[in-house]
């Protein structure tokens, strides 16, 4: 084929009745669209695109262009084609795991508030807070509740404790460094070397104790979940009344809890990690 399909170059006219300054809900529509194109295809040059969008060659680029800054898409020089990015790559696969940890969580979750006879709940960590995903709430009068999609602080939830025990020190620093770490009780792990020191213990235990630091009367046991490559991409918790958690008790259910956590790992593809240090 004679054709010669990229463009690429110049400043291409804009189309008639297109804004010279477009909204910010136009652009992100826009760039949506491209996104849309661009994974249908198996490699699409500008020309295509500017054509199966309506979009002017010249908009086009310049939208494929951010796009690309942001790992969105990628670029093959020498056949000029637009190809699918690692980044949504990587934001596809978070989808599709995340919905694999709240469908093959579920039967583990009933399973663990049946014999635990409280509240169990799934999260996972994102941007320094626990995001709760999954809950099967208990049968007694007074319980523990997390609507789907509350965030929490990572540095006061037995959850969030669970994942950064897995990880080592120096990266718990990093995150939480310049950040004021919320005192909501009296017993809350305020300062990185309280929340290090927990933390050490959780290591040595094997699962992780909110002990009202977040809400008096509180309680939660919580052990981490891992991916293929032993890494912590959730938490799994059952939590309740302190009347009902006492110590004792919590002795008791932490190994239950880290033992459905290995059982949900393994259930996943996981694989638990040696002891990090």
């Amino acid at each position: 084929m004679a054709e010669h399909r990229e463009k690429t170059r110049g400043r291409p006219g804009r189309k008639a009745g297109e804004n010279a300054a477009p909204s910010s809900v136009q652009v992100l529509d826009r760039s949506l669209t491209l996104l849309e194109l661009v994974a249908n295809a198996d490699g699409a040059v500008l020309t295509d695109l500017a054509e199966r969008s309506g979009m002017a060659p010249s908009t086009v680029h310049r939208l494929l262009t951010s796009l690309s800054g942001h790992g969105m898409v990628a670029h093959d020089a020498e056949t000029g084609a637009w190809t699918i990015g690692v980044k949504a790559f990587e934001i596809g696969t978070a989808y599709l795991r995340f919905r694999k940890i709240g469908t093959v969580s579920r039967p583990f979750l009933k399973q663990l508030m049946e014999d635990c006879g409280e509240t169990a709940n799934i999260a996972i960590e994102d941007e320094g807070d626990v995001v709760f995903i999954s809950q099967v709430e208990s049968h007694a009068p007074m319980r523990a509740f997390f609507r789907p999609g509350r965030r929490g602080p990572i540095h006061a939830s037995g959850i969030g404790k669970a994942i950064l025990s897995t990880w080592r020190d120096d990266r718990v620093e990093t995150l939480l460094s310049g950040r004021t770490l919320q005192r909501f009780t009296g017993k809350t792990c305020d300062t990185l070397p309280a929340l290090l020191a927990d933390i050490a213990a959780i290591r040595a235990r094997g699962w992780s104790i909110d002990d009202e630091e977040h809400t008096l009367g509180m309680r939660c046991v919580a052990a981490p979940i891992f991916d293929e490559y032993g890494e912590a991409i959730a938490g799994i918790s059952i939590s309740g009344p302190a009347v009902r958690l006492p110590d004792e008790r919590i002795a008791t259910l932490g190994p239950a809890i880290r033992t459905a956590a290995d059982d949900l790992t393994r259930a996943m593809g996981g694989r638990r990690p040696q002891a990090v240090s």
